[in-house]
């Protein structure tokens, strides 16, 4: 019987937090706190980042906002306009990097179409995610494609009533518990983890059951074709 795929896109198909983990290196280092350590400028990073997404949303240019707003927090001199510039640029740098599909996406998807319904749902700013889905090259995999704010219950709900796909035979994919996992559980969906080493510190959370849907864990991507 073909089941419905619901594919996440950042860290599941290809690398993106490992970009975003460079720049913040690079900015502890122009930072250059005296007494800070990055363990502790990344928790004040977090703490912006967490108020931010919520009216803000996810991408590049509002990675480079949450950064400079923690440059004018933590910085023991002086804040100079190129200064901030300067902490901009590492952010935008990251839309510079060659896209890098994970081991065994390609050929996974390549199995899959022919037997399921594949679709792609992805958070995070529509120009940049649709310009990663075009340079991915793996757009022809999916019959659908969305764009969301954030990837929770009611989104899951959402997309499951727009386009009519039955919870018991629909999958959602990905790396992440708080966006890809818990939400689509408790929205009555099937969930598959496949953790990624890199999966973005506030993505992490507890793994939550649902009331009726089925949860898997893979090792990697490549795996899915043992189940699917």
């Amino acid at each position: 019987m073909k089941q419905q795929l619901i594919f996440d896109a950042d860290d599941t198909l290809w690398e993106n937090n490992i970009y975003f983990e460079r720049a913040f290196d690079d900015f502890v280092d122009f930072l250059g706190h005296s007494t800070l350590s990055p363990a502790q400028v990344r928790e004040v990073l977090n703490e912006i980042e967490l108020a931010s997404a919520k009216v803000h949303g996810y991408g590049c240019k509002n990675f480079g906002r949450n950064l400079q707003e923690a440059y004018q927090h933590l910085a023991e001199h002086e804040i100079r306009t190129d200064d901030l510039e300067h902490v901009m640029s590492l952010a935008e740098r990251i839309l510079e990097q060659p896209l890098e599909l994970i081991e065994g996406v390609e050929q996974t998807l390549d199995y899959l179409v022919s037997r399921h319904h594949l679709m792609l749902f992805t958070k995070g700013h529509p120009e940049e995610q649709r310009m990663k889905v075009d340079r991915s090259g793996l757009g022809r995999y999916f019959a659908l494609t969305a764009i969301v704010k954030e990837k929770d219950a009611p989104a899951y709900r959402r997309l499951i009533e727009e386009h009519g796909f039955l919870p018991e035979q629909t999958w959602m994919i990905g790396n992440s518990p708080n966006s890809d996992i818990n939400p689509a559980l408790a929205a009555g969906l099937n969930a598959v983890l496949v953790p990624h080493p890199h999966t973005w510190v506030l993505e992490h959370q507890e793994l939550r059951g649902g009331q009726n849907g089925r949860f898997l864990m893979v090792e990697k991507f490549s795996d899915l074709r043992s189940h699917f």
